[in-house]
């Protein structure tokens, strides 16, 4: 595993190629309230990008480009925070989604656990510890953490492609997309005060 790290904005120079996956390290659960300390990218080739959040006032010139290119799909897990959270402190549309969190809920239907952990142990047979999830993200960051932080990108790529096989086998791929593509609908519901509300139920 390779750690880079950036202060605010990855480097131009970057190419990270047409998929990339996706994290954020935050100071809660809140995307309206709570502070967005960290971002990770990776093109699942056993490197990741750590861009430390310090300047919320300074806007990513090259980060804003990344996420605003519809041509690069964007793999998160649990997209409907990450996206929320990027879009509140950017004020940008995030398209192209990809979110393992769906897709493991709708192709693992036998199970309830659709957590990371879960998922790189049943498809990647990796091992990960989450001892830092609940860390505080807001200040420099530790070896540990960025360690985690990394784990949370790297296998991405692999779980997608486990969870595509399964998705299709099942007959449920055009519905994933269709999940995928609301996400950015659903944020702005999340951000406009329609978080724990079910619209939908009559």
């Amino acid at each position: 595993m390779q750690i880079k790290i950036y202060q605010d904005d990855i480097s131009p120079n970057i190419k990270l190629g047409n998929i990339i996956s996706m994290d954020t390290e935050t100071m809660g659960l809140n995307p309206i309230r709570d502070k967005l300390c960290l971002i990770q990218l990776s093109s699942g080739n056993n490197v990741c990008h750590l861009i430390k959040i310090k300047n919320l006032n300074k806007r990513p010139k090259n980060l804003i480009n990344l996420l605003k290119n519809n041509k690069i799909l964007k793999i998160f897990h649990y997209a409907r925070f990450d996206v929320a959270i990027l879009k509140h402190n950017y004020k940008i549309n995030i398209k192209n989604i990809y979110c393992t969190k769906i897709a493991s809920k709708l192709a693992r239907t036998y199970t309830d656990k659709h957590g990371y952990k879960d998922l790189c142990k049943e498809l990647l047979n990796k091992n990960i510890s989450k001892v830092e999830q609940s860390s505080d993200w807001g200040g420099d960051l530790s070896k540990d953490q960025q360690k985690y932080a990394a784990t949370d990108v790297l296998y991405l790529h692999k779980i997608k492609n486990k969870l595509d096989k399964m998705l299709e086998r099942e007959g449920r791929t055009k519905l994933a997309k269709s999940c995928f593509d609301f996400i950015e609908q659903r944020t702005n519901l999340d951000l406009q005060g329609w978080a724990d509300q079910d619209i939908f139920k009559h």
